[in-house]
């Protein structure tokens, strides 16, 4: 009389009738869990964009103006005196706003200068510039001196009459309605006269540590620049100050602003 034979379970058998139970809602944990760290893995992945982190937000520039492009703790820092209208600030603009991406220690700072001879035009497009700035902030304000540079004629000539500025909203158009951009580019065009400076464009060079400064004149650009920057970072003379200024193979406009 033969007996009937029972036999175990193996343990790969049990543990996959056990998985097989598993209730629904652990295998969609499971999967949020997956695509979590595959999210993550992505986010980590180089090239990925890192948010901003506290103190990088606290490192923002403070509301303009003075309008400005670059780090806020850029050890360097260069003001560029321009006229909206002058085809010598037109040509540089471009050329100093690479070199600026290019050299993070090194911030830019706009100043208003519009010459008499480009006048009524140089100060209407620098009010435009300083509303888009109010109403939107720093890279509005040099969005707009961009949009501005590619489309003016150059030599007071203005905006063809077929151009209009695409970034008008209300609140640019009540600012342009209003005193305050007229009276902001008056007040930079008659500082900068009172420091001397009355050529476009004009880059003052300031170094936050040793507190020497530098005028450069003309376009100035490339490794004439890296050599004023060790010459203002240079501590030789013992005491801070201004030096000589500079000037550039090829001078700007020189005209007394209006």
């Amino acid at each position: 009389m033969s007996s009937k034979r029972t036999t175990l379970p193996s343990r790969s058998q049990a543990l996959r009738k056990r998985a097989g139970r598993l209730p629904r809602p652990s295998w969609v944990v499971a999967g949020i869990l997956v695509a979590g760290l595959l999210g993550w893995l992505l986010y980590r992945m180089p090239g990925a964009p890192t948010p901003r982190t506290g103190p990088e937000v606290a490192q923002a520039h403070p509301a303009g103006p003075p309008w400005r492009h670059g780090p806020a703790d850029a050890r360097f820092t260069l003001t560029l005196y321009a006229d909206l209208e002058c085809p010598f600030c037109k040509a540089y603009y471009p050329t100093l706003m690479a070199w600026i991406e290019a050299h993070p220690e090194a911030s830019l700072r706009w100043h208003h200068l519009p010459l008499a001879m480009h006048d009524p035009e140089a100060s209407q497009l620098a009010r435009v510039a300083e509303c888009a700035g109010e109403a939107q902030g720093h890279e509005a304000f040099f969005d707009a001196i961009a949009w501005l540079y590619q489309n003016t004629r150059g030599d007071g000539q203005g905006l063809p009459t077929d151009h209009a500025w695409p970034g008008m909203t209300t609140a640019i158009q009540a600012c342009l309605d209003s005193d305050r951009p007229a009276a902001i580019v008056r007040a930079q065009a008659d500082e900068a006269l009172r420091s001397g400076i009355n050529a476009t464009p004009t880059v003052r060079l300031e170094d936050s540590l040793t507190g020497r400064s530098l005028l450069l004149h003309g376009l100035v650009e490339g490794d004439a620049l890296l050599s004023a920057l060790d010459l203002v970072a240079s501590d030789a003379s013992g005491a801070p100050g201004p030096t000589h200024a500079a000037d550039a193979a090829l001078s700007g406009d020189t005209r007394t602003p209006q």
